[in-house]
């Protein structure tokens, strides 16, 4: 582990806009080109097929990707019991990968919709922010981010929907959407 001699800072990408995924991986590449250590776990995810997993385990081998999610969707109003099994797993192994303190940078991909959808308590998460060691950087991503977690945050990004191709009937793409 790099010894970055600075507080590590709590950061959120949320909002109904497309791209926060996005911006998370792109903060890993920029904390990997600098020499930090990555680790990445994504909620409600459970394929390998998008875009980014298959660039970073290629390119990136260093970056630890981990997935506890369906490759289905969540029904919000009847989440599956595996469904909430996964979450829980999720929130255990970021419980675990955070508080060890190995990596500089930590994601938790959808994190913010698997507390919306009630898979895993709000609680806790709020819980492993504060109980993070003092050097990780800790990106929470997901839309509904809870206003006590934007409190809570050093930084706070709300990507805004002006405008998507879906309005237009156009699938979700290759390379675009995962």
């Amino acid at each position: 582990m790099v010894d970055r001699k600075k507080r590590g800072l709590v950061l959120v990408y949320t909002g109904n806009g497309k791209g926060k995924t996005t911006a998370a991986v792109g903060l890993t590449v920029r904390a990997v080109g600098h020499g930090f250590s990555a680790h990445i776990i994504q909620f409600m995810k459970g394929s390998d097929n998008y875009g980014e997993i298959v660039a970073l385990r290629k390119y990136l081998p260093g970056v630890t990707v981990e997935q506890f999610g369906l490759e289905t969707f969540v029904n919000k109003a009847n989440p599956s019991p595996e469904d909430k099994t996964l979450a829980a797993r999720g929130l255990a192994r970021a419980r675990e990968v955070v508080t060890a303190g190995e990596h500089d940078l930590v994601i938790l991909d959808e994190i913010n919709v698997a507390v919306d959808f009630n898979l895993i308590p709000f609680e806790d998460v709020l819980g492993l922010v504060r109980a993070r060691p003092a050097h990780v950087d800790l990106v929470l991503t997901g839309r509904y981010a809870r206003p006590e977690l934007v409190r809570e945050a050093d930084m706070v990004s709300e990507v805004l929907e002006i405008k998507h191709h879906y309005e237009a009937g156009l699938p979700a793409r290759e390379g675009i959407e995962f």
